[in-house]
């Protein structure tokens, strides 16, 4: 089941999508890999029920990204 303490999970997301991009992934495919991270999160550490944690994970990976392109958004727009 999923609890308030896996929104935790995001940061880590965040953290794993920086690693790839240094590791040489296009930053254009970093939304991608944020999902498919947050699917296998949610599958294979939240829950066992497959449509949940697909469910859950879409939620986590999309999150990731939001977070990630609005906070990059915020620091290139706040030089003005």
């Amino acid at each position: 089941m999923f609890e308030v303490y896996n929104i935790a999970i995001i940061p880590l997301i965040l953290g794993l999508v920086e690693l790839f991009k240094r590791a040489g992934v296009s930053n254009r495919f970093s939304p991608f890999v944020a999902v498919i991270l947050g699917v296998l999160a949610g599958i294979f550490y939240i829950t066992t029920d497959i449509k949940q944690g697909i469910i859950i994970g879409l939620m986590l990976g999309l999150s990731a990204s939001g977070l990630y392109s609005g906070s990059k958004n915020f620091m290139q727009g706040s030089g003005k």
